[in-house]
């Protein structure tokens, strides 16, 4: 089984944008792939409901750690995403994944798959998550000044 984290290199690759590149073209088919396994009735529910998250998660456009804040920013996207791909990777067996990979490739060949509907759903998500921190927060602060 191949596995995206999994590097040799030298310095100069180290160094070299293509490598960069290439590593993310990696991680984006992986988690494509993740997520069209977390769908097989093979996986268990648990694997599912994480691979869900971590898919959820890598193809969301709103970060845990926003980007602009200085190394922290990018600390998901090169940690949090990888390692949570590499778990979920561990919990669903070989055979599905492999035909998760077939099926990737195949509907890859036939052009970038787009599904409105599961963006609608993280956009949602996230903005539930936002007003019930703002609800928080405004209760907090009413308690320490009451």
């Amino acid at each position: 089984m191949s596995c995206f984290l999994h590097f040799t290199i030298d310095m100069r690759q180290l160094l070299s944008f293509d490598l960069w590149k290439q590593q993310v073209r990696r991680l984006k088919a992986e988690t494509y792939v993740l997520y069209l396994a977390y769908r097989d009735p093979r996986v268990p529910w648990y694997a599912r409901v994480f691979a869900a998250i971590v898919v959820g998660y890598a193809f969301s456009p709103i970060d845990l750690i926003p980007d602009f804040i200085p190394v922290l920013g990018y600390l998901d996207d090169l940690l949090l995403v990888p390692l949570g791909i590499w778990l979920a990777l561990r919990m669903i067996s070989p055979e599905v994944m492999v035909d998760a990979r077939v099926k990737a490739q195949e509907m890859m060949m036939n052009g970038k798959p787009i599904n409105r509907v599961a963006a609608v759903i993280i956009v949602v998500i996230w903005l539930l998550l936002a007003a019930l921190a703002i609800t928080f927060g405004v209760r907090m602060i009413g308690r320490l000044r009451g």
